[in-house]
């Protein structure tokens, strides 16, 4: 099962990081990769248990991935399923761990995933894990950006 980690440093602590990037209110003011992001399922906020929709853009082949939150400690660490059927992923999982450091945090986002169809993985698996890693350390970087700009969250 293909897999990767990317980290970004952020210049706010890792309770703020943390707030925003689960707002899904506020997602698509930094999220590079999502036309749309919100809570399914008659969640109304993030925690465990709950699930959500998000759909890339163009590069993301407008792709809809239902997950749903296994792990969410505030300021600490976030997990995900895929929960629903989609063309290219039999399964998806990821996971966002932060750690405060001197000059702000630091934001470690790993994932992995199983692509279909079977008998394709063999060329699925290099190509959509490089595209997977380019997209996470695009929006990780905006996120750090927009946050260098607005400030907290709560700004």
């Amino acid at each position: 099962m293909p897999a990767a980690s990317i980290m970004q440093e952020m210049p706010c602590s890792s309770a703020e990081v943390f707030a925003l990037l689960h707002d899904y209110s506020r997602r698509l003011e930094w999220d590079t990769l999502l036309r749309e992001a919100r809570l399914t399922r008659g969640c109304t906020i993030a925690q465990k248990g709950a699930t959500s929709l998000c759909i890339g853009k163009h590069l993301g082949g407008c792709i809809g991935i239902e997950t749903k939150y296994l792990t969410f400690k505030p300021g600490e660490v976030a997990a995900v399923e895929m929960i629903n059927d989609t063309p290219f992923f039999e399964h998806f999982a990821a996971s966002i761990r932060h750690t405060d450091t001197p000059t702000g945090s630091l934001a470690t986002y790993r994932f992995q995933f199983t692509a279909r169809p079977r008998y394709l993985r063999w060329i699925l698996h290099p190509v959509m894990r490089y595209v997977l890693q380019w997209e996470t350390r695009k929006r990780l970087k905006a996120l750090a950006q927009f946050l260098g700009e607005v400030g907290t969250p709560n700004t």
